[in-house]
């Protein structure tokens, strides 16, 4: 590992035809100290053999993505929910991670996610359609399994995402709304994260980050550009740092001014990336963080 890839860590849904495994040699073999793992990958092997096979490669986990999906109203749903997503902090811990990032849900009118709404009823207020009433949920939810998570030492870490996902995967849309939910509770219990790819446009940013980074809840930074055109599914349309509009050098330079100094992820969703050959992936990974994050950190 040399000194400039000290803070650099390979998301797994960047290589996503990997296994865990092979994630991890791969990172390894660059000079990567860290990965971010998805639970899919986790869950092929179990969370005790993952976090062998990742210490063993002489990693750590930055993260785990992910838990959330809490916006549901029946009695049932939210179980199952709050079972998920407790069974996430358990692997966490067995992880040896305290971060797991919260997506934290779409609108219940939505088929699936990336799906077409369900219909609702004619003439009438639809529950299914109430935004505000979804990110009351949210709160609810958050504060239910907020106990659970402190006692695994585990941190609840709130993810904004881009407002065009707000239908099906996410009803919180920038920073400030996930810092308003997290800060009801301990900043080791809930944080937020800055993902660029979901951020980059809020004229609000520089703030919210100085906030996050004041109130001690910035508990991860992940990095990937924003291209265009948009895929047929717009959460396929990521790049690789430097290929698009993301301005790398200012929010980077606004995370390290909030004080934040832990893993900066590479996640990145796209069909033409997952289709390169994953070691010339995880090369041009290096090359852009070095050059368009590492000199701003």
């Amino acid at each position: 590992m040399t000194h400039d890839l000290a803070r650099l860590s390979l998301n797994t849904a960047t290589t996503k035809h990997q296994t865990l495994r092979e994630a991890v040699d791969a990172a390894a073999r660059a000079g990567l100290p860290a990965i971010g793992a998805w639970r899919d990958r986790v869950q092929e092997v179990g969370a005790r053999q993952a976090a062998a096979i990742i210490a063993d490669a002489g990693l750590r986990v930055s993260s785990l993505c992910r838990g959330g999906f809490l916006t549901a109203s029946g009695d049932d749903d939210v179980t199952a929910a709050l079972d998920d997503n407790r069974r996430a902090v358990e692997e966490a811990a067995t992880l040896g991670t305290r971060e797991l990032i919260m997506v934290v849900g779409g609108l219940p009118a939505a088929s699936a996610p990336g799906g077409p709404a369900l219909p609702g009823p004619d003439g009438a207020q639809d529950p299914a359609r109430d935004l505000v009433e979804a990110r009351h949920r949210v709160a609810e939810r958050i504060g239910d399994l907020a106990p659970f998570a402190a006692g695994h030492g585990v941190r609840l870490v709130i993810e904004p995402l881009h407002p065009m996902f707000a239908a099906d995967r996410a009803v919180v849309s920038t920073l400030g709304q996930a810092l308003d939910l997290a800060e009801p509770f301990p900043a080791e219990v809930v944080g937020v994260v800055v993902d660029t790819y979901h951020v980059w446009w809020d004229p609000d940013l520089h703030q919210q980050i100085a906030r996050a980074g004041a109130g001690r809840r910035l508990a991860s930074y992940q990095v990937c550009d924003w291209v265009l055109p948009l895929a047929a599914d717009p959460l396929l349309s990521r790049g690789h740092v430097g290929d698009g509009y993301v301005d790398f050098a200012s929010i980077t330079g606004w995370v390290r001014e909030a004080g934040y100094t832990g893993d900066v992820e590479v996640e990145i969703f796209h069909e033409d990336v997952w289709a390169a050959d994953p070691d010339s992936t995880i090369a041009t990974m290096v090359e852009r963080y070095t050059r368009h994050v590492l000199p701003y950190l």
